[in-house]
């Protein structure tokens, strides 16, 4: 293996990764511009469904890194 060369599983699991801490950045300033603007109540039902779908996600997103690893280590 080239030393510049990366496996397709990991730029998927880079790719997913880049797209979940985006998400949690989005998710972050939204939840700010709510408060500022004082809808409480949706923000905090917006961030109990959040953080349930966040725990899954991550805990997928952790799996795919490791698996990622292992294989990569394997070559």
């Amino acid at each position: 293996m080239k030393p510049n060369q990366n496996s397709r599983l990991f730029t998927l699991a880079a790719y997913f990764l880049k797209f979940f801490v985006l998400g949690l950045f989005g998710f972050a300033i939204a939840y700010i511009v709510l408060m500022t603007f004082g809808a409480a109540k949706i923000a905090f039902m917006l961030s109990s469904l959040f953080v349930s779908l966040v725990w899954r996600l991550g805990l997928i997103l952790f799996c795919v890194i490791a698996i990622t690893v292992i294989f990569d280590s394997f070559r």
